[in-house]
This record gives structure tokens, sequence and C-alpha cells, in this order.
């Protein structure tokens, strides 16, 4: 579905500019925040990374954090920034960040590692720096890797299929 919206939203060669190098001492601290949020789920990684031995979790794992990010900060960084560029820099922000932690709050119908307000808070979270960070860095270069960090690091895939339980 983000696929789709992306290809019709986007003007040509935008992508490109989504992932132009971005350089500068400003910007550096922009792509330090994405890193260090990136890696807050280590601890969940480092005490149920086991549940990737099995290949049926394995490679839907694989799969989904080396695709999942470029799509989602396409459609949540890239169209919808893009698409509110002339609006108040805030409420732009704000928009992108909240639908992002509603549509990831829907997963909680599946899975109980999603239900919570906690799911809630910690996707508008990253909703807003990486918002911040695209707006501020005019790339979603950092904001894709620190996606991928997340998706990566918590085990997204065993996630959905509740596999290990929120209280570790």
């Amino acid at each position: 579905m983000f696929l789709l919206f992306i290809h019709f939203q986007k003007k040509d060669h935008e992508h490109k500019k989504w992932l132009k190098s971005s350089i500068g001492k400003s910007k550096a601290f922009w792509a330090t925040l994405c890193i260090i949020i990136g890696l807050i789920p280590l601890p969940i990684f480092l005490k149920h990374y086991h549940l990737l031995a099995d290949l049926t979790v394995f490679i839907p794992w694989f799969i989904l954090f080396m695709i999942n990010p470029f799509l989602e900060e396409y459609y949540w960084r890239g169209v919808l920034l893009d698409q509110t560029k002339f609006w108040n820099p805030t409420i732009s922000v704000l928009y992108s960040s909240i639908l992002f932690s509603v549509n990831h709050a829907v997963f909680g119908i599946n899975s109980e590692l999603f239900r919570g307000y906690e799911v809630m808070a910690s996707t508008f979270i990253m909703g807003l720096v990486w918002s911040i960070t695209y707006k501020r860095t005019d790339t979603l270069r950092w904001v894709i890797l620190s996606h991928m960090l997340v998706d990566f690091l918590n085990l997204s895939s065993a996630s959905f299929l509740d596999l290990y339980k929120p209280n570790f």
C-alpha cells in the first residue's frame, strides 16, 4: 500500500533527493541522534536473538528490516512531509508523527507487544525525531538507517508473531 502512495505522490527523481548525502556539523547532530534512537531496542535483541534460529522467523525478519524502513520512511517522512512543506513546520512534523504512531498502534490487534500507550509514545517520539531530522538534513539517509536499526534490533517478525512478551 505504501508503495502505491509513494509511486503516485512523488515527483520525478524525488527519491534521489531523499537519499542524497548530508554534510555539515549541524546535520551530524541529527544523524547521531537518529543512530542513538535506532539503538534503543538493543536490550530486546540481546535478550531474544535466539528466536532467529528458526528460519521461519529469520527470513521474514531479514526481509522486513531490509525493505520496511525504505517504504515507511519514503511515505511517512518523504511523501507526507514534502506534501505538507508549506504548512507550519511544527504542524507538519506533528501530523506525520501522530499518523505514524497511530499506524503502528494498529499492530496491537495481532500482537501483545504492540498494545499499550508505550508503543504509541515510543513511535511518536521516533516519528518526531525522524521528521525533524529529515527537515534539518534534507535527506532520509539517517532516518532510514535508524529505522533499519529499530526493525533489526526489535526482532520485528518475532514481535508480529507474538513470540516474546513485552515484560522481559
